[in-house]
């Protein structure tokens, strides 16, 4: 039995073969509607999620199987103090695989740890989000057809940006990549990510302020959102929501095949006029994160589809 706590579970080889997976499920979407048929998928999530729960949801559906879900904690036995161990014990009694979200860092880890079916992180605190990377990829592939060779610009909250932290960790195992670190001061990417990744994998990058300065180079302008939800103060988080947004003006500066992703949701980062622009991937970002968790519960269910 296998979980997927970290995008660093899983090998290039991997990846590779579920993008494969992916792209097959969206050629051929018939010759997988059976394929978890009988399976449970339990979808626990302890903070809000919309995208995440329901491309998760949606993927099981989609692939014959059903699903059993917990949304809100506090109407769970975790408002009783039930731990986060015990709770996956339980839940692998009823289901086959676990998707978990949870607000504390480590919660999937202890999950996988003690339940006897696979658990899948959708998310822990702001440390990583390895099935949203999931979907990065198989964007980034679609869009620009390469992982290698690339100009990443990561903007916005890079200090709580659970995306941001597992898509450098997936990128910086390719060739010739080179992230921009965009954001203020106090929302740079901690120096675990720069020393663990970065410098130990000899990952060229640079941090600014400044979003319009590095636009021309990018081929790859990844937006992220300032989040309430990771702010001890609030006057902090109003003080620096609105630190970048980005608007056709700015895009302009950008070459024709940059792409644009977020993760979603957005607020006020990126402007509505934005979503006209070819350039703009971040819905069709959202639609390839379903076909990559079919991918991913396929392989850790063992399924083979032929």
């Amino acid at each position: 039995m296998r979980s997927v706590i970290d995008i660093l579970d899983l090998s290039t080889d991997e990846l590779e073969d579920l993008i494969n997976v992916a792209l097959d499920i969206i050629d051929h979407p018939d010759k997988y509607a059976d394929a978890c048929r009988r399976k449970k998928l339990a979808t626990l999530f302890f903070e809000p999620s919309t995208r995440t729960r329901m491309s998760f949801e949606a993927a099981m559906y989609e692939l014959g199987g059903n699903v059993i879900s917990m949304t809100d904690g506090a109407t769970s036995s975790a408002s009783k103090g039930e731990s986060v161990a015990d709770t996956a014990k339980i839940v692998s009694c009823y289901a086959d695989i676990i998707a978990m979200r949870h607000p504390k860092e480590g919660a999937a880890l202890v999950a996988a740890q003690n339940a006897s079916v696979p658990v899948i992180n959708a998310g822990d605190g702001g440390h990583c989000h390895p099935t949203q990377t999931l979907a990065d990829l198989l964007t980034i592939r679609r869009e620009l057809g390469r992982f290698s060779d690339l100009t990443v610009g990561l903007c916005g909250d890079l200090k709580f940006g659970r995306t941001v932290h597992s898509l450098i960790g997936a990128m910086s195992r390719y060739p010739g990549v080179k992230f921009v670190l965009i954001s203020p001061d106090e929302l740079r990417l901690p120096d675990y990510v720069k020393n663990d990744i970065l410098d130990r994998c000899g990952i060229p990058y640079t941090e600014t302020a400044s979003l319009d300065d590095p636009m021309p180079e990018l081929d790859v302008l990844y937006m992220t959102r300032v989040q309430r939800e990771r702010f001890f103060n609030e006057e902090d988080y109003v003080r620096l929501k609105d630190s970048y947004v980005l608007t056709p003006e700015k895009l302009a500066r950008a070459r024709q095949d940059m792409r644009v992703l977020h993760p979603l949701p957005r607020v006020n980062e990126i402007s509505v006029a934005v979503d006209r622009d070819p350039r703009a991937a971040y819905f069709r970002q959202a639609a390839n994160g379903k076909y990559m968790r079919m991918a991913l519960i396929l392989m850790l269910l063992g399924i083979e589809v032929r």
